[in-house]
């Protein structure tokens, strides 16, 4: 497998683009998107048995399990990122490292269920968070130690829409493989 064929297994939908300022309409669309994902998830791995749960979309790629507590792990810390910014002024947030977390016994063994209701009440939540936000608010920043420093908040919201369609996207290629 060439480079170019390995990327577009890395990046399904191609890798996301930092927006360099708040757009409202594209704000709502993307609240919409994290709203729905939950169930866009559901549907993506209603059916699947056991061992079609541990197919990978690519060589050294995480397993659909993986990936489905990957969006819990990862959404729960956007959340809290949310929060935080919008309660304190520009926080340091605390990084993870995703990869060890997806080989803890939770990332690769529970049962998938487990994640999706924790999606189902996050996402309602984030919503209502996301939608009773001020034009204003959108601008609040945090630090992030790794990612280049400042990110704003209609940023965070951007990337997850992408996160969320990236990985529904790495799941159907998993289906298929």
């Amino acid at each position: 497998m060439n480079e170019t064929q390995l990327e577009q297994l890395r990046f399904p939908i191609g890798k996301w683009e930092k927006p360099g300022k708040a757009n409202l309409t594209k704000i709502k669309k993307q609240i919409s998107f994290i709203k729905k994902f939950p169930n866009a998830l559901k549907k993506e791995i209603a059916g699947l048995s056991e061992e079609q749960l541990e197919k990978k979309y690519r060589e050294g790629g995480w397993t659909i399990r993986q990936v489905v507590h990957h969006c819990a792990d990862s959404h729960l810390n956007a959340f809290t990122r949310f929060k935080l910014t919008l309660t304190e002024e520009e926080p340091t947030i605390k990084t993870y490292r995703e990869n060890f977390w997806a080989e803890l016994e939770d990332g690769k063994n529970a049962p998938v269920k487990y994640s999706l209701q924790i999606l189902q009440g996050l996402h309602a939540r984030w919503t209502i968070l996301m939608r009773s936000m001020k034009k204003e608010e959108w601008d609040r920043s945090f630090i992030h130690p790794e990612h280049g420093g400042e990110m704003k908040l209609f940023q965070l919201v951007s990337l997850y829409a992408w996160h969320s369609e990236h990985h529904l996207a790495h799941i159907t290629l998993a289906k298929k493989g």
